[in-house]
């Protein structure tokens, strides 16, 4: 029976990592970035900044809207973005003048505090850590098909390490760390001191990563996970031009009817006469994203056309709203968020440590001739 021996099992484990090491890295980073890149908004942007000094209750969504409705009369808001109660609503609107421009609105005072036609820092990084800013063609892009292929690179290191490292349940009761045997010592007890504080980490960015392959394949088949919104039928829509009897803050109260946690986070405003009040949020579950729940409300009739809760989604519907808190860490706010900022530091690091140590090993092992060669033919050239 093959079996293999434990330099094999070495080599595999750093053919698992050197090989693409930089971009296992840059991604890495990027996503221990984009754990805490609300914080970071909040921290560098005070136009980002939602602060309540009278301790105001948070407006709605309807009056976050008509805010920017009475500070550009001629605007088309398309859909409003609702973030941590410490940061600004964004509204995104069209305007004679603007074809895309996003209005941060701070939801207590109503105050509009900037206007940019350009993605947020949040949306940069989700958009680098996710899909490297490649383009989107045909329902898949290389870029996520690179991010996500990643969870085989982090399983694998994982699983060879766990092989070389036999009794890696000791850096748990016996954490070694030298710091006085050589820099080829202290990078092997970092790494693997690393490696074994780090499996749960691993092992959820390795899983999450895969779900988030498998999402892109689904997508790139045209295989639908989330059914598309609703029209209005033709055949119920009023024969002469009226106004809808239903408003976004009728549409608001009619969810919130059906789901008394709602909290909204997405809602997307009718583009046409057949368009519903399509919303967006979260409620009593901590396990779920923020867009767990939601349904499309009909504005002229006021009835609820579609929903959707993780009571009734499907086996792969769960699977896409729980990956994302899991993968970046909020199921539990800013604790969780900065433990998934600790550990992404400490996986980069690990693959820094991981190239230094593979990159010495392979320079040691070279052939002496060829080491032995090198000071004559260098002499040779000196003369």
């Amino acid at each position: 029976m093959f079996t293999m021996s434990k330099r094999l099992w070495f080599q595999l484990h750093g053919w698992f990592s050197l090989p693409v090491w930089v971009l296992f890295c840059f991604i890495c980073v990027t996503g221990t970035v984009s754990v805490i890149s609300h914080e970071l908004t909040w921290l560098t942007n005070s136009e980002a900044r939602a602060n309540n000094p009278n301790d105001l209750p948070a407006l709605g969504v309807d009056q976050v809207i008509n805010s920017v409705e009475k500070a550009y009369p001629t605007a088309d808001v398309m859909s409003v973005l609702t973030y941590e109660p410490y940061l600004v609503n964004a509204v995104i609107f069209t305007d004679t003048d603007k074809p895309y421009a996003v209005a941060y609105v701070n939801q207590y005072t109503g105050e509009v505090q900037a206007v940019n036609d350009t993605i947020s820092f949040i949306e940069f990084m989700r958009t680098l850590h996710g899909w490297l800013f490649f383009p989107w063609q045909e329902g898949y892009s290389i870029g996520y098909y690179l991010v996500s292929a990643m969870a085989f690179v982090i399983l694998g290191a994982l699983v060879t390490g766990l092989v070389i490292y036999k009794n890696f349940w000791r850096a748990f009761s016996q954490p070694k760390l030298r710091f006085n045997q050589g820099k080829k010592t202290f990078l092997k007890d970092l790494h693997t001191l690393s490696g074994v504080w780090s499996i749960w980490f691993m092992a959820v960015m390795a899983l999450t990563g895969l779900w988030y392959l498998v999402q892109a394949i689904m997508w790139h088949n045209e295989i639908d996970i989330e059914e598309h919104a609703p029209l209005v039928a033709v055949s119920t829509l009023p024969a002469d031009k009226q106004t809808p009897p239903t408003d976004l803050k009728a549409a608001l109260a009619i969810t919130k009817e059906k789901y008394p946690d709602f909290k909204p986070s997405y809602v997307m405003l009718p583009e046409h006469n057949r368009g519903m009040f399509n919303i967006m949020g979260s409620g009593d579950t901590i396990f779920y994203d923020n867009y767990a729940y939601s349904t499309s409300v009909n504005p002229w009739t006021g009835e609820i056309a579609a929903s959707k809760s993780p009571e009734t989604m499907s086996g792969l519907q769960t699977l896409s709203h729980i990956t994302d808190p899991l993968h970046y860490g909020n199921i539990g706010g800013l604790w969780t968020k900065t433990i998934w900022f600790i550990f992404g530091l400490i996986l980069s690091g690990m693959s820094i440590t991981g190239f230094m140590m593979y990159a010495a090993k392979l320079v040691n092992n070279k052939p002496v001739k060829a080491r032995q060669a090198a000071p004559v033919n260098n002499v040779q050239e000196a003369n």
